[in-house]
């Protein structure tokens, strides 16, 4: 067996161990027998209830942040890029602080308004990030858009804090939404934000062979064929679709879209053919860790999961830039 097949099927024996340990552990314990056996009702409640639920949405949004992470690292060549650095997490989150502020639900939309409203200023925020830095640096070399995105984040970031000041009885809500956590949720969750995920995902799948040619510049890209401007739109829009539904259900969690992608290509390989696949399967993986790490490491209460993830991010952003440094690559 070659090593991409190795790769797939420990990406998704891991997987499936961290979805079985979040169905199980907790205050209460899960057997797996739970699965086949309903004549523990207590049981059969709390898993297909409140764990289950909980475990897919971590994956689901561990997932989509990975991926669309890996996107962005390989079209702006940069192992520091990710939605996150780039500013996209905080327009996403504008979007959707703007619907819970001023209690908006369009019609047409319903429960989908939150994750569109989402969707809409995470590329937003995005095709602003790169206009102001080709706007600055012509040639738009990696440094500049990622210098851009963290201007864009601060702002954007004053933006948040000013609605929360100006915020009254939705401030717990709005506070608790932008820690991270995907805590009773419930299925109507997964539902919405379902359709974002494999569309966003298809998006981006499609383009894995651009990306690889990308890899080697932009004229390369070019002359082998590429349809560079329309392929690099297209994935923008996958990724702002996944960080925005991400977002939008979960709240701001950082550094997941940075770290997967890096370690995923430090382990696997750049190949975009199995990256984005492989961070796929990653990301919902760490995701789904954290989230039993947020929940049980001070029982009976739980931290948000964008602290844990903070936690284990920063140090990894911290040794890739110290990487890179060391490489001339910044």
């Amino acid at each position: 067996m070659n090593k991409t097949g190795i790769a797939y099927i420990v990406s998704a024996a891991t997987l499936a161990v961290a979805v079985w340990l979040g169905v199980s552990i907790g205050t209460v314990k899960v057997p797996l027998s739970t699965f086949w056996d309903s004549s523990d009702t207590t049981a059969t409640n709390i898993l297909w209830k409140i764990r289950m639920p909980r475990v897919i949405l971590a994956g689901l949004v561990g997932a989509s942040l990975a991926i669309a992470g890996a996107a962005f690292q390989g079209l702006l060549k940069n192992p520091l890029a990710d939605p996150y650095t780039l500013g996209v997490s905080s327009g996403a989150s504008v979007g959707a602080v703007v619907t819970l502020f001023f209690g908006l639900s369009i019609p047409m939309l319903g429960t989908y308004t939150l994750p569109i409203f989402s969707m809409v200023g995470a590329a937003l925020t995005m095709f602003l990030v790169l206009g102001f830095a080709r706007l600055v640096d012509r040639s738009m070399k990696m440094e500049t858009i990622i210098l851009t995105g963290i201007i864009f984040g601060s702002f954007l970031g004053s933006v948040l804090s000013l609605m929360i000041a100006l915020t009254g009885e939705e401030l717990r809500q709005i506070i608790g939404w932008l820690l991270g956590s995907v805590s009773m949720r419930g299925w109507k969750y997964i539902v919405m934000v379902l359709p974002f995920v494999v569309v966003g995902s298809f998006i981006l799948w499609l383009n894995r062979r651009e990306l690889n040619a990308m890899l080697f510049g932009e004229e390369r890209a070019h002359h082998l064929g590429v349809n560079v401007r329309r392929r690099k739109f297209m994935i923008l829009i996958g990724g702002s679709i996944l960080t925005g539904s991400a977002v939008a259900v979960s709240g701001t969690i950082g550094f997941v879209g940075l770290v997967v992608p890096h370690m995923t290509r430090l382990l696997w390989g750049a190949d975009h053919r199995h990256l984005l696949t492989l961070s796929f399967l990653n990301g919902a993986t760490l995701l789904i860790i954290c989230d039993l790490i947020a929940r049980t490491i001070i029982s009976p209460s739980e931290l948000p999961v964008g602290v844990i993830t903070s936690f284990i991010g920063a140090p990894v952003f911290a040794f890739i830039f110290y990487r890179q440094r060391r490489k001339g690559a910044i």
